[in-house]
């Protein structure tokens, strides 16, 4: 069997497995042997004696003695942080807030929280599921049109793979041999750009069709604007100061990013 098939073979069981239901880390570990093992199989060859074996030793002793690999679950770990704090809570609501009289402000707050969250945190999975119960409850609830509700969700949680501190970017820079520290400087812009470009693009839709993100109710909407800006503070200012502290001390080459 030619590696071209071969890969596309281990592609198919791979989804196969993982819509039976079994987890995905043992099924990658599992896939991951057996392939392999068949693409080095000599016949002959004792069982232990394949190079699978060897390969398989020498790349886990590399990535346990990773530096940069060490980063992965400390920015895990702060991102739990700020999830338990409920910082992302109040963020959500101060934006809402502030941002009532633009149209589709609903959403366009989500898309801001998920990029805020996506700077504390650098992995899809937690700012989809937080935002999914956090933000589109109240969407629908509002009357936001279900497809742009979710579709703001997924477009907003994939920030966290090119906002720094991305995890996608530090697995990269330790497989690649790349300056993690470069590779945020590089991402940092076009993340945020993105973002942009998505609130844009709400805007736009709702501008187009209002009936895709109706007005906040007048009670809701009738709120000072000094107890907007307090609020928005409130929730803004923690938040800024943590990602300040770490990206800053990372980008200005202060400390690195299992330091920071």
């Amino acid at each position: 069997m030619s590696d071209p098939v071969l890969a596309l073979v281990m592609l198919g069981l791979f989804i196969f497995v993982i819509l039976l239901g079994f987890p995905i880390a043992f099924t990658l570990m599992g896939m991951g042997v057996c392939f392999g093992y068949y693409a080095y199989y000599q016949p002959g060859q004792e069982f232990f004696d394949s190079r699978l074996f060897y390969l398989l030793t020498q790349n886990t002793w590399s990535i346990m003695s990773s530096d940069v690999l060490v980063a992965v679950p400390l920015f895990l770990f702060m991102g739990y942080v700020i999830e338990r704090s409920n910082i992302l809570d109040r963020l959500f609501y101060s934006l809402q807030v502030a941002l009532r009289h633009v149209p589709g402000s609903m959403a366009v707050a989500a898309l801001a929280t998920c990029a805020m969250f996506a700077t504390a945190t650098g992995i899809v999975g937690a700012v989809v599921t937080l935002m999914g119960l956090l933000a589109l409850p109240a969407m629908l609830k509002a009357g936001y049109d279900q497809k742009l509700s979710t579709g703001v969700i997924c477009a907003g949680g994939t920030l966290g793979i090119l906002i720094p501190p991305s995890i996608m970017l530090i697995v990269y820079s330790a497989a690649s041999s790349v300056s993690v520290v470069r590779l945020y400087a590089a991402a940092l812009i076009p993340g945020f750009l993105l973002a942009g470009l998505y609130v844009t693009y709400v805007i736009t839709r709702v501008v187009i069709n209002p009936k895709l993100a109706p007005k906040l109710p007048k009670e809701e909407s009738n709120v000072p604007w000094s107890k907007a800006l307090l609020l928005l503070l409130q929730a803004f200012v923690p938040l800024a100061v943590l990602i300040l502290a770490v990206l800053g001390s990372i980008l200005g080459g202060l400390a690195t990013p299992t330091e920071a």
